[in-house]
């Protein structure tokens, strides 16, 4: 009888055992796919960032403005922080206004990414921990997922005198069009 116990003891100490390492492979996964969507998510707001910039350049035909839109979206990815990082301090000299529809868009576009780059560096930190943990690296659980990096730029913010101007609300449930 007493035999008995102790195979019940290990077999519950596996079953836990396990049941924690499933949980904690589970949770890098978790931590890297986010990492990765947040990195396409801030990509996809810098491209709109970039196209924004482009038409309100072509608009004001501000020529530097233009060339600097054109290279963010034209930028290889080992060149894409220094484009964006130049396009934002154009953005800045420019200091646009905010009373036309382009601008407006631009304002919205660039507070969008700074949002999206502060969720992608909060995922890649959050990573970063996960991997750093003694049994995920002891039992390599995070091998089979790129290592996420930092997204290195200035906050392409605008200054706050020129948000003055909202954009226009849009429905977003059938709700709120009756």
């Amino acid at each position: 009888m007493p035999r008995m116990w102790w195979v019940v003891g290990v077999v519950a100490f596996v079953v836990l055992l396990s049941a924690y390492l499933g949980w904690t492979a589970h949770r890098v996964e978790r931590v890297h796919v986010r990492a990765q969507s947040a990195e396409r998510a801030l990509d996809a707001h810098l491209v709109r960032r970039a196209a924004a910039a482009a038409v309100v350049a072509e608009q004001h035909d501000n020529v530097e403005l233009y060339a600097a839109a054109r290279l963010a979206l034209d930028a290889a990815p080992d060149e894409r922080e220094q484009a964006e990082n130049d396009l934002t301090r154009q953005l800045r000299a420019a200091t646009p206004h905010g009373l036309d529809q382009a601008e407006r868009q631009l304002i919205a576009t660039s507070r969008r990414a700074v949002l999206a780059r502060q969720v992608h560096t909060d995922h890649v930190r959050d990573a970063l921990t996960a991997r750093h943990r003694p049994l995920v690296r002891a039992l390599g659980m995070a091998r089979r997922y790129p290592r996420p990096q930092y997204f290195d730029i200035e906050d392409p913010t605008l200054p706050e005198r020129v948000a003055e101007v909202p954009l226009p609300a849009t429905p977003t449930s059938p709700l709120e069009t009756v």
